[in-house]
């Protein structure tokens, strides 16, 4: 095999593996394809126009603040999605009749498994960019350490010694950065497959990521209201775009709630045994 195929194969890889962690993958889940596409498609759309707002309007904060600010909002995120979904689902489970409580509640290992792997990917960027910025190891630290030990009776100030802190010290800031570059992928690959499927909670029923979204996005939309704006566009602007996210997924939420019944036989009462 040639290089060229292994490489492109290894890029196959890195970018299918955050869909496996967060895909449903229950093997009796109905999925529809029409549904999956518009989920899909109202993701992008999102994403094309948030870059399309910090690329038109000037940001009110520098590049390394607007990351790391989006990263701390990721995590919150991550938090308001856990606690919001947990109610959500907790209630869901509890209304249902005793012999579906025990299937749903063991179902419940897809989602908390795409959010673990999320808070994993985003621990080991947070990791990463504090050992780039020196508060881990730094080049500082080798040198010192170096110097100190050729200098210590203890003969340990060798040449290899000193040919290893060296390389280290070469090595590391490029690992440490790449290392940080590959979490950082990851973790949106990850999470953006995860909000298509909203964090897989269509693995414990397929009305969940339904009933669920409008939930999460609404909060996550409240939340935003109170950190200033990151651009500095004009109020409509903004507002149609904060606007935008929390209505076009309650309206594909009830679009899909609706599709699931007509066309899959699919209601509240059926879920519940109701």
């Amino acid at each position: 095999m040639s290089t060229g195929l292994r490489t492109r194969g290894l890029v196959r890889m890195a970018i299918s593996a955050p869909a496996l962690w967060a895909t449903p993958i229950r093997p009796d889940r109905i999925a529809d394809p029409v549904i999956d596409r518009l989920q899909q498609a109202r993701t992008i759309l999102g994403l094309l126009a948030g870059v399309w707002l910090v690329m038109v309007y000037p940001m009110r904060k520098g590049r390394e603040d607007f990351v790391l600010g989006k990263v701390e909002n990721l995590m919150i995120g991550c938090a308001v999605l856990v606690t919001a979904g947990a109610v959500g689902i907790t209630v869901f489970i509890l209304a249902a009749r005793p012999p579906l409580r025990r299937v749903y509640a063991r179902r419940l290992v897809s989602p908390l498994a795409v959010l673990g792997v999320i808070a994993l990917e985003m621990g080991m960027f947070w990791l990463m960019l504090q050992a780039v910025h020196g508060n881990i190891l730094s080049f500082d630290d080798l040198n010192s350490r170096y110097y100190e030990s050729r200098s210590s009776e203890t003969g340990t100030g060798t040449l290899m010694v000193g040919v290893a802190l060296g390389l280290l010290a070469f090595v590391a800031p490029i690992a440490y950065f790449l290392l940080m570059l590959a979490a950082a992928f990851f973790t949106l690959m990850t999470t953006f497959k995860a909000l298509n499927s909203c964090f897989r909670v269509g693995d414990v029923h397929e009305l969940l990521p339904g009933l669920l979204s409008p939930l999460l996005v609404w909060s996550l939309f409240f939340i935003s209201l109170s950190d200033g704006p990151d651009v500095a566009a004009p109020p409509a602007v903004l507002y149609s775009f904060l606007l935008g996210g929390p209505l076009s997924v309650t309206a594909l939420s009830v679009w899909e709630i609706r599709r699931l019944r007509t066309k899959y036989g699919m209601n509240l009462r059926t879920a519940l045994a109701r």
